[in-house]
């Protein structure tokens, strides 16, 4: 039999959610960007190039996102990326939108009362914290 509090209610119905602070927001995002500037590395010279780590930015937004809900400097840091209405997954393409989106930096300076910037409200998505692994 299942458990019915053991799954948690879509953020936009749950009254009691607290998106996650914008340190662990601002540091999954550090983490992802050296990632991306050290993969682009192995075939072009960011310093000279500046689209080949953006472009994998984008790249790692939509497949991480779009898959498996968080980035890897998101597992990092314990924060998640769903999708605001049903708490379920992006997908692909909404995730890969809301990388293109983020690129951009001004959305992402455009915040609601639930930490939700103009990139996330576009593309339906919220971060929350991520369930804690044993």
């Amino acid at each position: 039999m299942s458990n019915p509090a053991a799954v948690p209610a879509p953020p936009a119905t749950d009254p009691s959610f607290t998106p996650p602070s914008l340190g662990r927001r601002f540091g999954a995002l550090v983490i992802d960007w050296v990632l991306c500037l050290l993969a682009s590395n192995l075939f072009a010279d960011p310093l000279r190039d500046g689209w080949p780590p953006v472009l994998l930015l984008v790249a790692e937004y939509g497949f991480f996102l779009g898959l498996f809900a968080q980035t890897p400097g998101m597992f990092v840091t314990r924060i998640r990326c769903l999708a605001w209405a049903d708490g379920g997954r992006l997908g692909p393409a909404r995730a890969l939108l809301r990388g293109l989106l983020l690129v951009l930096v001004v959305p992402a300076l455009l915040m609601d009362g639930h930490r939700r910037g103009l990139h996330d409200r576009l593309t339906g998505a919220v971060v929350v914290d991520a369930p804690r692994t044993t």
